[in-house]
């Protein structure tokens, strides 16, 4: 079983887009795949029809609480039962607080995965944007992290934020952790969003995608419906993008590749104050 923590310190970079894009590629392959969603947030969880502040069983119960239970008690099936969730609370945000000094805090949503790796070959995590027990779960439960990041100067400034806390994470892991930096909602026709770009390529050479997800309206009408963008506009050119994410992430990094999209495989345009890409 895989393990995918999607995250990243500032909100609004398209990590529930990309959780919810990636999980629905992965099924349509015929892989068996589990969402998680442990941001109190619970968007990935309002995406498929859940009310966050109302549900009764959610990952908050994975953690000692008074209601814990086991985690094959929470999945539920979404998409017509090609792909499962384990939804999110908003009460989650509470547990920082209840769970101070506690020994072991940071393992369980781990050890709970442990118990359903043969029921799964992808898991998913959409995480709260805050440094916390909840994001510290999502990342000792990943082999492989995906850092979305807006091409706007703000979100590259939380992006430095962010890759000193994955700094620091590493040092407590036994295992070396990969990290995939995703430029996301690139607008060319914007000169912000095409410096953003650069700035990104030209700091995280090693780290980062050499892609980049486009805005796309479709992402939005998507989540209005409550399908995974790959099954409500799979020509789409963010589903493209997002299936050239995937072959990369799988390892299939040719750019020869037929499937690598026009959207996602074309340069950016030059910038005016530079001749340089």
């Amino acid at each position: 079983m895989q393990t995918w923590t999607v995250t990243n310190q500032k909100g609004g970079v398209g990590k529930t887009t990309s959780v919810v894009s990636l999980a629905g590629l992965l099924a349509a392959q015929g892989h068996r795949v589990l969402m998680v969603d442990i941001d109190p947030q619970g968007s990935l969880t309002s995406y498929f029809g859940m009310d966050p502040e109302s549900i009764e069983v959610s990952a908050y119960n994975l953690f000692p609480v008074k209601k814990h239970k086991k985690i094959h008690e929470m999945i539920q099936p979404v998409e017509s039962g090609e792909l499962s969730l384990l939804p999110s609370s908003t009460v989650l945000v509470t547990l920082e607080r209840s769970m101070v000094g506690k020994e072991g805090m940071g393992l369980v949503l781990s050890n709970a995965l442990t118990s359903v790796q043969d029921q799964f070959d992808y898991v998913l995590i959409d995480t709260s944007p805050a440094l916390g027990i909840l994001m510290i779960n999502a990342i000792a439960s990943c082999q492989q992290l995906i850092v979305p990041v807006q091409t706007e100067y703000l979100a590259i400034k939380g992006l430095e934020r962010m890759m000193r806390t994955l700094s620091m994470v590493a040092k407590s892991r036994s295992s070396e952790l990969g990290t995939v930096i995703v430029p996301t909602m690139f607008d060319r026709r914007t000169q912000a969003s095409v410096k953003g770009l650069r700035v990104l390529r030209n700091t995280y050479r090693d780290r980062i995608w050499p892609s980049f997800i486009p805005i796309d309206t479709r992402f939005r009408d998507a989540s209005d419906s409550g399908k995974t963008p790959s099954k409500y506009a799979p020509d789409s050119r963010g589903v493209r993008a997002y299936s050239a994410l995937l072959k990369y992430l799988m390892g299939a990094k040719k750019s020869s590749d037929s499937a690598q999209s026009s959207v996602a495989s074309q340069p950016i345009p030059p910038d005016r104050s530079s001749t340089n890409v």
